[in-house]
């Protein structure tokens, strides 16, 4: 990991977004974009927007600067050279494009709780990130981490088809007490009909991807436990894993689908994105270090 970018606005989510963050035990020394974007409400009378506008802007300013030094505290001692960013817009849309123009290889982001309509919504800022970032994302749900007595369990749902996952999970130096799991969900669609040998032959296949991510990860966390699960829905069994395993963080591969120039969340992540009671890791290859789309104008925006 070589640049992050991490979104606050005050609030509880972000806040437990950024104070995970700052106790990821990276090996090496990275840059942090902290970014508090601040959106300004739509006003009925144009005459005044201007005014109002600007001097909501001015308020909000103040706010955030207070939200920044305490983000700032947070990571005292650790291994970053840190950048803060105020900035006015749409709050989704101007992280994924300051995501482009620093460089970004992680956005990390509060979402909402897990009430009925956020789990629809999710957070229009997260989703929209989650959607359209071109590097990989953490999304945090408030939970009570870092006021419980117990190990940090990290659940990685493991598909061999997309490993910057892995990669990312093994460039942090987990603390020897982090419980980590790696899951790998087999599909009813790919065992179900095959004869018994063929099926064996799938299985024999899933556990050997499994016995090589473990050996990946060896180096870097001591606790690991292998898991595989078989249903016809993979979202919904990792999420089910998660639920039943309180699981804090689940961390889910992309893949780049059809020579696009940017990433489309895929069925199993969004429906983990949705579902999962717990903060989620989309990892996926950052297109954004070697975009050449980043327009004039988003340079110019980014420079106000």
């Amino acid at each position: 990991m070589h640049h992050v970018l991490l979104a606050v606005d005050g609030s509880k989510a972000s806040l437990q977004a950024a104070w995970l963050l700052a106790r990821l035990p990276y090996p090496s020394r990275y840059e942090l974009t902290v970014a508090r974007i601040i959106e300004v409400p739509p006003l009925p009378n144009p005459l005044r927007s201007a005014e109002v506008i600007d001097r909501h802007y001015r308020q909000e300013k103040y706010a955030a600067a207070e939200t920044l030094a305490e983000v700032s505290a947070m990571f005292d001692g650790a291994r970053v050279r840190i950048d803060n960013i105020i900035d006015r817009g749409p709050v989704g849309e101007r992280l994924v494009q300051i995501g482009e123009q620093i460089g970004a290889d992680l956005i990390v982001v509060g979402a909402t709780g897990r009430s009925q309509i956020s789990r629809i919504l999710l957070g229009s800022v997260s989703d929209h990130v989650a959607t359209h970032a071109r590097c990989s994302v953490l999304v945090v749900r408030p939970r009570a981490i870092g006021e419980r007595d117990q190990p940090l369990e990290i659940c990685m749902a493991y598909q061999k088809d997309s490993p910057l996952a892995l990669r990312e999970i093994a460039d942090i130096r987990w603390w020897s007490s982090t419980r980590l799991h790696v899951l790998s969900v087999l599909p009813f669609s790919e065992g179900m009909f095959a004869a018994p040998r063929d099926r064996a032959e799938v299985v024999g296949q899933y556990e050997a991807d499994l016995d090589d991510a473990r050996l990946q990860l060896a180096a870097v966390a001591p606790a690991i436990k292998m898991h595989l699960a078989e249903n016809e829905h993979v979202g919904e069994e990792i999420v089910r894993f998660a639920e039943q395993r309180d699981i804090d963080v689940l961390v889910v591969g992309e893949t780049q689908r059809d020579n696009l120039p940017r990433f489309l969340l895929g069925s199993t992540s969004r429906y983990v994105l949705r579902h999962a009671p717990c903060s989620v890791w989309i990892g996926r290859p950052a297109l954004c270090k070697t975009n050449p789309e980043v327009s004039p104008a988003i340079q110019q925006s980014l420079a106000r």
